[in-house]
């Protein structure tokens, strides 16, 4: 085989190896031949997309696929071009490094995601093509964490519900609760303060329970698939019969808790936080309030040195740099480990789905 390797790699720039919008990636293509080799074309891309699929079955012997795709952005730059009279490039024996460089757009892109429904990619590939022969590809994929959008409706406002609730099986009287956060929006790793008053003037105990949970919503050709998972859930001390109490209580957002994905058409990723009344014997009291993750701020960059060592030379103008070494073992590239995982809750694994 005349190509002995082709990949692409990049350089992280901070310790979680995430990237945001108008961040520049830096890395480069790899291409090792064990002779000289002619090439038609060498072309880097990079993509931002969304997909969601599912199946829905009617009937016995009748199912629907619905699908749905969108794209955000699509870079492509041609690393060689077709530059001699027989339209090919040739390449020593070796090792071959073509270095590339591109940025990701401003504007409002959603962060990464994956599920079984559907995912938001970041990636890039590269394409060798050579004549009478197969387009060689390459692809890796990044972590993109959108920017915080502070430009959400009401996402710094205070945020309020109430219910009141009859209680008549095994027990009789009415139970109230009135709930207060400071706001919708909190960074992951930051702490909600929820303030419940409630007036139980039935004749059972009521618990304050509180359960933040995640609701994704998939949409194409006008359908929706949802699906919810709980994320934690907690309760305060029972507040008995005939009283009235204020019941505070702080809940956590998980520092790995994935940001909400609030920008896409076609996937939603939505938190709620729902706290209910526990009474025995009776239907519980409950209110909803929405909550934005906002991603935590920014980790400071990991400075890279550019390529460097014997062998090394660069030729042709900048956006066609070419580093080409004789066939040896060469060090690891720095910073070039896989990608961790995006914390706990980066994979969803399958979860009942609930159409509404």
């Amino acid at each position: 085989m005349t190509i002995k390797n082709f990949a692409i790699e990049y350089d992280a720039i901070n310790s979680r190896n995430t990237f945001t919008n108008g961040d520049t990636v830096n890395g480069r293509i790899i291409v090792e031949v064990s002779k000289e080799t002619k090439i038609q074309a060498l072309v880097f891309i990079a993509q931002g997309k969304a997909r969601v699929r599912w199946t829905e079955h009617y009937g016995q012997h009748h199912t629907h696929v619905y699908w749905a795709d969108e794209k955000y952005y699509d870079i492509k730059h041609h690393i060689l071009r077709e530059s001699r009279q027989d339209g090919t490039e040739i390449i020593g024996k070796g090792r071959h490094v073509f270095p590339f460089s591109f940025q990701i757009p401003e504007r409002k892109i959603p962060s990464t995601f994956k599920s079984s429904i559907g995912k938001i990619v970041h990636k890039m590939k590269a394409e060798l093509k050579q004549s009478m022969k197969l387009t060689k590809k390459a692809k890796i994929h990044f972590t993109f964490v959108s920017k915080a959008d502070m430009d959400i409706p009401g996402l710094m406002d205070p945020q309020y519900g109430c219910k009141d609730k009859s209680v008549k099986v095994f027990g009789s009287g009415m139970v109230s609760m009135d709930v207060h956060t400071k706001r919708m929006g909190y960074k992951q790793g930051e702490p909600i303060k929820v303030t419940v008053d409630v007036s139980n003037h039935s004749s059972r105990s009521a618990k304050p329970k509180f359960i933040l949970y995640e609701k994704r919503s998939f949409f194409a050709q006008g359908r929706r698939r949802v699906c919810t998972n709980e994320i934690l859930k907690e309760k305060t001390e029972a507040v008995e019969s005939s009283k009235t109490e204020t019941v505070t209580k702080v809940i956590t957002v998980p520092r790995e808790l994935p940001p909400s994905i609030l920008n896409c058409s076609i996937i939603k990723l939505e938190y709620r936080l729902k706290i209910n009344l526990d009474v025995k014997y009776a239907s519980d009291p409950e209110i909803k309030l929405p909550i934005v993750i906002l991603p935590s701020s920014e980790v400071p960059a990991v400075k890279q040195p550019p390529p460097a060592g014997p062998g090394f030379e660069a030729f042709g103008n900048p956006n066609q740099a070419h580093w080409s070494m004789a066939p040896q073992p060469l060090p690891a590239p720095q910073g070039l480990d896989p990608p961790p995982p995006y914390g706990a809750y980066s994979v969803y694994p399958s979860y009942p789905d609930y159409s509404k």
